[in-house]
């Protein structure tokens, strides 16, 4: 008896898919020229991840902004990291000034702390080092949490400044400490009193040099996030809003950079996993500059990531004595049949990347209505976490998809000491 021919939709997947045959950023890109056509008149590109905590993701990602920086004339890379701490990475990537381990940690979030993300910025460095400076590749935060360097740097500040000045700016500045620590969402204030305290500072700080004037305006949005609710009738007028809002915003700060865009998918979409009014990052890049930006969303088969658990339990390791020992591995078997990951896998088992918007109509015709997929941040339910999924409209949302068919987690390494 014959076997069953595929249906048109798996047999259309595999004709599209575009094999991935190396995560190493040193691979021949032989793979990989397709996306010179794909990514023609693209300006900032999204690169995704459906978990914080997944090694394979961020070597990918680390292998496309090589490709895209030697290739394709990328200029900088823009980063889910705080803004106020992503100068120091990128004074070391662009000149060499003190060391990755000491920058990459500054960052703020376990998320980054990690050998692939180490191996990535040493990478820029080195590209960088033969370089001239105006064509070394830079690095960007775009979050505006993790402000402490900039509070940092306004005490420094503080001390050069007229009597007069220095009085006030003292005063306004010591309630906004508690912004180093603080959470986004975590102070709800309807009378936007540490907002208010900070917008006054940035405009006494702005006469007395960009720096001043950039490191008051992160203190700005950082209390901003800090104060907004984190539910509201309209909701872009919350915390997650807000957020991504600012994220579209640091952006627009580089008019003229092409710009590789490293956050979790949620962020890089252009609409919200599981409809609602929330915008996006992505949905803001879009409504800017229309089809110059390409959302890439990286999804996974089975295997493991890193998150932290939302309740604590006796699994974790007691002995550990680093940061990391508080950020457990989680295993994963194979997506259920109904999801986006199972369809993929059907198709191509293999690492492969497929192009959205030139997919032909039975790939197109599947992806246009919604199916659930896997999406994990950077906290996780502890026991039911295998059994989380959020629907998507994958042409409404990506342009396009990298499948990797095993996740392993992604390797911490020791805080440096100052």
């Amino acid at each position: 008896m014959p076997l069953p021919s595929p249906d048109p939709t798996t047999a259309s997947l595999a004709r599209a898919a575009v094999p991935l045959r190396s995560l190493s950023a040193d691979a021949p890109t032989t793979d990989l020229q397709p996306l010179r056509q794909v990514l023609d008149g693209v300006r900032i590109i999204g690169l995704g991840e459906a978990t914080h905590g997944t090694r394979e993701f961020f070597r990918l990602k680390h292998r496309l902004l090589a490709f895209l920086v030697r290739e394709l004339g990328c200029t900088a890379l823009a980063m889910e990291a705080s803004e106020s701490a992503a100068p120091a990475v990128d004074a070391y990537v662009r000149s060499g000034v003190g060391s990755a381990e000491q920058a990459v940690a500054g960052l703020g979030f376990w998320t980054w702390q990690t050998r692939e993300v180490l191996a990535m910025v040493e990478w820029m460095r080195t590209y960088n080092r033969q370089r001239p400076a105006s064509e070394r590749v830079r690095f960007l935060g775009i979050d505006p949490q993790k402000c402490g360097p900039s509070l940092t740097a306004l005490d420094t500040l503080l001390g050069r400044l007229p009597a007069p000045e220095r009085n006030r700016a003292t005063a306004l500045l010591a309630p906004l400490h508690t912004l180093a620590t603080a959470h986004p969402g975590s102070q709800p204030d309807p009378e936007r009193q540490l907002v208010r305290g900070a917008e006054e500072l940035s405009r006494l700080l702005t006469p007395y040099g960009s720096d001043a004037a950039r490191h008051a305006r992160n203190l700005v949005r950082a209390a901003d996030l800090v104060t907004r609710p984190r539910q509201h009738t309209d909701p872009e007028q919350t915390v997650f809003a807000v957020r991504d809002r600012y994220m579209a915003d640091a952006l627009e700060a580089e008019p003229s950079a092409k710009i590789a865009l490293w956050a979790h998918n949620g962020h890089i979409g252009t609409t919200h996993h599981g409809g609602g009014a929330l915008r996006p990052l992505g949905s803001h890049l879009r409504d800017r500059h229309g089809d110059a930006y390409y959302a890439l969303a990286l999804l996974f088969g089975s295997g493991a990531f890193r998150a932290r658990r939302t309740l604590p339990g006796p699994w974790q390791n007691r002995r550990a004595r680093t940061r990391d020992a508080k950020v457990p591995s989680h295993r994963i078997g194979p997506p259920a049949p109904n999801t986006v990951e199972a369809q993929l896998a059907s198709a191509t088992p293999t690492d492969h990347f497929l192009d959205l918007r030139t997919a032909p109509e039975p790939v197109r015709a599947w992806a246009a209505v919604p199916h659930p997929h896997r999406s994990f941040g950077a906290m996780v339910p502890r026991w039911t976490y295998h059994l989380h999924h959020t629907p998507v409209t994958l042409t409404a949302t990506y342009d396009g998809l990298a499948y990797i068919a095993a996740s392993s987690p992604s390797e911490p390494f020791p805080h440096p000491t100052a």
